[in-house]
């Protein structure tokens, strides 16, 4: 089988709210407000009968939110005053109407305002108070509303009367046990309610002189004293899940986008599929070829099946998007047939809109269009009729991965380059590579045999994006941001990244950098990537990047150089990891024109494009802070324009060539581990 599916990681991203985990329902007599004592009711009327709607719950659910389905229901968190329960129903109330989905936070505090202001702290009182939230509650789920009730509702036979309210109207009721010991929501007491209790000032103060009943079946429990608001949100988010009340496309925009691998994992799969394929066409694939396939294989560019047919082709080509998966284009007047379940993909997309900046495509020959032609009885592409139904994939005469019902159309060669780098000039190295490629760009759908490595001594740092995200989650990283570079790293680099870093520990616990150097074709004279892994672990070994804190790992997407339109690509690949934050260089995935030595695109443009790209869903962009060397304090510093006089720029270019002249960069410029492994490759390279 190939794996397919998401993996639910740290890269959840949860609403914070600065609140702390406080008391949650305070005690109304202390209001400075004075209150109108409303009588208490007596016998209950008996004159009364239940009118029903003229409109049902599916109906309701319809107009209500942005998800389809009826999704009503109650969660009722119990436990003891500052145990953190509206604490962390906000916070999911917040997520939840940020996902679209219908929520409503009743508080104890808040509705003793109100609904309950008659009502004191007796026994007999405070049931009558926890049964009018329940029938509110049952109202507010039943219209479609995801209500979240926060109340101590310390006695168990009230919370199973809440239960029973709803239930009986068919309405799911989820007790949620916030069991936060009492030592610790003493100790919160932001209100010093329970030094009151413990003074006598207050009585019948739950926890101290009156009981609290612990629940006996909770359907989740949880420890707010030892897990953090997010992670409390996160787990009952999970909950939902399970119940089918938090749908899978809200799942998704919260985990980030799933994972789609095309491995085959089954040994007699793989077995089966190289004997059924033994006298298939076969294409042998070039190092660029296999960098893409590796990137489709580990699910860089989910969703996508395999190298693009022309239809998603045609999708990212014009308008830089992927909008469907279906397998043939549609011609306007011609005769439509019944949809055909073999051309479509049953993969699930729970985005209406993806980013996919750059075509991944397999260009062939001739020659090799004429090998694929399907012939007598041979089993044939659902697809194209006229070709064969499978096509062996090889590398080095070795098999890596068969290629399934196969589609050839036109590599209109000067169009894609026109429209991708915005020039056709053969002097820019890949449209060069594309203009040299074969006419024909061959689709499929991918299964692939293995992993792909290199036996460079680099495999360990080729690591998939469900690898990834296993490493962030076993580290408790809590937030992933990215840096992507080609080049080696200065200390102005660093200096950006630890700037990044101490912003997002204002929000967040753990944030990790991924140190993702590109690692496919890069143009000749770029420092190769063997040189700049090396030159990158010497700056964590001399600790300008704390490892503890840093996962250094190899992105194997080839460069194009194709600016703006490339770096919206780079950005939306490390979706797949995890990542929630992506800084953006000057001028990415730049090059100069050739004829002035100039930017070819505009060094800006890279970032506020990015600001702007459809299908990037909770990704933080965080702008290149342009950084020089300070002349006056020895050191890499964020460049200010009031004292310019005081800062030198030190270009990649003249980086390079201090390297290959043997000139030492000014101290503090780069760690000298690293300027040493940097400069020892052009002393070699030049022979010295």
């Amino acid at each position: 089988m190939v794996d397919e599916g998401w993996t639910r990681t740290h890269s959840v991203l949860i609403c914070h709210t600065n609140s702390p985990l406080g008391d949650a329902e305070n005690i109304l007599n202390l209001s400075p407000r004075k209150r109108m004592r409303l009588p208490s009711f007596g016998d209950a009327a008996t004159n009364v009968t239940f009118q029903q709607h003229k409109v049902g719950r599916e109906e309701r659910a319809a107009i209500l939110g942005q998800h389809s389905g009826f999704r009503g229901c109650t969660l009722w968190f119990t436990g003891l005053s500052g145990a953190g329960k509206t604490t962390i129903s906000f916070g999911l109330e917040k997520t939840l109407i940020q996902l679209g989905l219908p929520a409503y936070g009743l508080d104890g505090d808040n509705v003793r305002h109100g609904l309950c202001k008659n009502l004191g702290f007796s026994k007999h009182e405070r049931s009558e108070n926890i049964r009018r939230v329940a029938e509110v509650s049952k109202l507010f789920a039943d219209m479609g509303v995801i209500s979240l009730a926060s109340f101590i509702s310390p006695y168990r036979h009230d919370r199973d009367e809440a239960r029973r309210i709803h239930e009986e109207d068919g309405i799911p009721f989820l007790e949620i046990y916030v069991n936060t010991p009492l030592e610790v929501c003493e100790s919160r007491d932001p209100k010093k309610l329970y030094k009151k209790a413990r003074a006598g000032e207050l009585k019948s103060f739950t926890g101290i002189d009156s009981a609290y009943e612990e629940p006996s079946k909770p359907d989740l429990v949880l420890n707010a004293a030892f897990e953090t608001e997010s992670e409390c949100v996160q787990r009952v988010l999970q909950l939902l899940y399970e119940k089918k009340i938090l749908p899978e496309k809200a799942m998704h925009q919260l985990i980030g986008p799933p994972v789609r691998q095309l491995f085959v994992n089954n040994e007699a799969e793989k077995t089966a599929l190289t004997e059924s394929t033994k006298n298939a066409p076969e294409v042998e694939l070039n190092l660029v070829d296999l960098q893409w396939l590796q990137v489709l294989a580990e699910g860089w560019a989910t969703p996508l099946s395999g190298f693009m047919r022309e239809r998603q082709y045609l999708q990212s080509l014009h308008y830089g998007q992927l909008f469907d998966l279906k397998k043939k284009c549609k011609i306007p007047g011609e005769e439509t047939l019944s949809e055909d379940p073999a051309l479509e993909d049953p993969y699930p997309i729970y985005s209406t809109v993806i980013s996919q900046s750059v075509p991944i495509v397999l260009p062939i020959t001739d020659d090799i269009v004429a090998k694929l032609q399907a012939t007598g009885e041979s089993e044939k592409s659902v697809v194209s009729p006229n070709l064969v139904k499978s096509v062996r994939l090889t590398f080095d005469g070795q098999l890596i991965a068969i290629l399934e019902d196969p589609e050839v159309h036109p590599h209109r060669k000067k169009e894609r380059v026109h429209r991708q780098f915005a020039t056709a000039d053969p002097r820019h190295p890949t449209v060069k590579m594309i203009l040299e490629s074969g006419d024909w760009l061959l689709g499929g759908d991918i299964k692939v045999l293995g992993k792909i490595t290199y036996n460079d001594g680099l495999d360990e740092y080729r690591k998939t994006p469900l690898e990834l995200r296993k490493i962030f989650a076993e580290s408790q990283c809590d937030a992933v941001f990215a840096f992507q570079l080609r080049n080696p790293i200065h200390n102005g680099h660093a200096l950006l990244m630890q700037d990044t870093r101490e912003k997002l520990l204002k929000k967040y616990k753990n944030p990790m950098l991924l140190l993702h150097p590109l690692g496919g074709w890069t143009k000749d004279d770029d420092v190769p990537l063997a040189t700049r892994i090396e030159q990158h672990k010497a700056v964590m070994e001399e600790g300008i990047l704390d490892p503890k804190w840093t996962v250094l790992a190899i992105f194997p997407s080839p460069m194009l150089y194709a600016g703006p339109t490339e770096v919206q690509w780079h950005a939306r690949a490390r979706l797949a990891a995890g990542v929630t934050t992506y800084i953006v260089g000057r001028d990415p995935a730049g090059i100069q024109d050739p004829d002035t030595g100039d930017f070819l695109y505009d060094p800006t443009h890279g970032a506020k494009v990015l600001t702007m790209t459809p299908g990037l869903p909770n990704l933080e962009v965080i702008p290149f802070r342009v950084a020089a060397y300070d002349k006056v304090a020895k050191k890499m510093d964020f460049f200010d324009e009031s004292k310019k006089d005081n800062f030198l720029f030190i270009s990649g270019t003249k980086m390079r060539g201090y390297a290959r002249d043997g000139i030492q960069p000014p101290d503090g410029f780069m760690a000298p581990k690293a300027w040493e492994v940097l400069s020892s490759y052009y002393r070699e390279k030049n022979g010295n």
